[in-house]
């Protein structure tokens, strides 16, 4: 509809509004400084704050002076009036006629009706969130572990201060709001794009947390897309928005696709920390499988970056998904983000749930990445090493992480032909040695064998970590 995209320019009293909360926004984080600074030249004293308390009043009053136009004009504006008779039938009635009239407009999300709760297919009623990890057992007495964890707790609380202030911002830089508010006309442009091209549909999801998630389906199919009845759910970056991230990559190949921003991101609420993190991805997994109606083994869940957390997840715990692609995903935060996120970070090593998913997984490794380094390939180690443990032994391991060190492909070249790699026969016996008939295989035949494993768990792409993935190099996991 002509009327969902708002184009900013000056004049237009959506950018205004915009720009009034960015300086909002400035004003709040920079008040105790200014504080500080006031208090430090001596204005905050008695005769002169009563002057400055007429001018505030008087600002204030200009300020509800603008507030009453504004309603006037709103309530004197048809279109206005019918949008609000919409959203209110979308509220009461809420059919799917209503809120495809509603997708034409733009507004607060906030104000959007809820479509899909986590408890409407579930029969669990714990509304304090999903299971992020199996719990591990406890070896220490309870006196040495009372004592432990008496010197450890002014570390612990250094911790939580520095990941629920600025660490989790600098670890989510998506989740500030200026920041948002400085790629909102993107977002918009986005947006438009998937509902008017694609026939997106945006919907509200509400997580067992009370977190409000922002998602956007794209159905294929009814097309004529040969992928169409694959759902490639998309798990976006530390500042990824489905309307600017990933999404496109698998959209432009002709895959259903279902998005959804981070908790508070855009339109979702709440902050990403990592039991939020679970909960939302675990409504969005609900809601493809019982409102869309996919089944699990038409799922595919793609994640770039950090949003490899959510997709690994969401693997361990839905172990029937068809396949689990890691674009730029890394094994350990702790490299990332030290002195910045502390203890909390043993939370986010996908390895520890991916290993417990049996299904295919491709790992997208970015040749000139300048953040992701090793970690990636970390990541493919572990996975390696415990799904074939005879293959990637201490001299299989050695090797293969040679292998994944080579700089240039001629370096990998050299490596294949000092342990003379037959490629061909190392992918005729991987069902063998699935069935556990390759026991007896000598010398640097397993070594082989693990560089054919790795090939099929890896692929390269030579780009940058922010280039986005081109829908060309997309592809599903190799199958057994």
């Amino acid at each position: 509809g002509g009327g969902f995209c708002w184009l900013y320019h000056p004049t237009d009293p959506l950018f205004c509004s915009l720009q009034a909360s960015v300086i909002w926004s400035i004003s709040y984080y920079t008040s105790p400084l200014a504080m500080f600074y006031l208090y430090r030249k001596g204005y905050l004293t008695l005769s002169k704050v009563v002057p400055f308390s007429h001018y505030a009043g008087t600002m204030l009053l200009l300020l509800a002076g603008v507030a009453c136009l504004r309603g006037i004009g709103r309530w004197t504006n048809p279109q206005y009036i019918q949008f609000i008779t919409i959203l209110e039938d979308s509220h009461r009635i809420g059919t799917p006629e209503v809120k495809k009239k509603l997708a034409s407009y733009n507004f607060d999300f906030r104000s959007w009706p809820v479509d899909f709760r986590w408890d409407e297919a579930s029969s669990r009623s714990d509304s304090r969130g999903v299971s992020l990890l199996r719990p591990e057992p406890k070896h220490r007495s309870a006196a040495n572990g009372f004592l432990h964890a008496i010197k450890k707790l002014p570390c612990q609380i250094a911790s939580y201060v520095v990941a629920h202030t600025f660490g989790r911002r600098m670890l989510y830089p998506g989740s500030v709001y200026l920041l948002q508010k400085a790629v909102m006309p993107m977002l918009l442009q986005g947006q438009a794009r998937l509902v008017e091209e694609y026939n997106g549909k945006r919907t509200k999801l509400l997580a067992c947390d009370g977190n409000e998630i922002d998602a956007m389906f794209v159905d294929r199919r009814e097309s004529s897309e040969p992928h169409g009845k694959k759902l490639v759910i998309c798990c976006e970056g530390n500042a990824g928005f489905y309307e600017v991230g990933c999404l496109p990559t698998p959209l432009d190949a002709g895959y259903s696709v279902l998005g959804w921003n981070h908790p508070g991101f855009a339109g979702s609420t709440g902050v990403p920390l990592p039991q939020n993190e679970a909960n939302a991805m675990d409504v969005v997994m609900q809601y493809a499988i019982h409102r869309l109606g996919f089944l699990p083994e038409d799922i595919v869940v793609y994640a770039w970056s950090i949003g490899g957390f959510t997709a690994t997840w969401a693997a361990m715990s839905y172990p029937d998904i068809s396949a689990l692609v890691l674009d730029a995903s890394f094994d350990d935060l702790v490299p990332l983000a030290l002195k910045v996120m502390p203890e909390s970070c043993s939370k986010w090593k996908p390895s520890v749930r991916v290993v417990q998913y049996q299904g295919p997984v491709l790992l997208v490794r970015r040749t000139k990445d300048e953040i992701i380094t090793t970690t990636g390939n970390d990541l493919l180690l572990k996975l390696l090493q415990h799904r074939y443990p005879r293959v990637m032994a201490e001299e299989g391991a050695r090797v293969v992480r040679e292998w994944l060190e080579a700089s240039s492909a001629v370096e990998e070249a050299s490596v294949y032909s000092a342990y003379e790699v037959d490629q061909d026969w190392c992918l005729s016996v991987l069902s063998s040695y699935q069935c556990g008939a390759a026991n007896g295989i000598p010398g640097p035949r397993p070594i082989g064998l693990g560089w054919g494993r790795g090939e099929i768990h890896l692929r390269n792409f030579e780009a940058t970590h922010c280039t986005p993935l081109p829908h060309s190099a997309f592809r599903l996991p190799w199958h057994l």
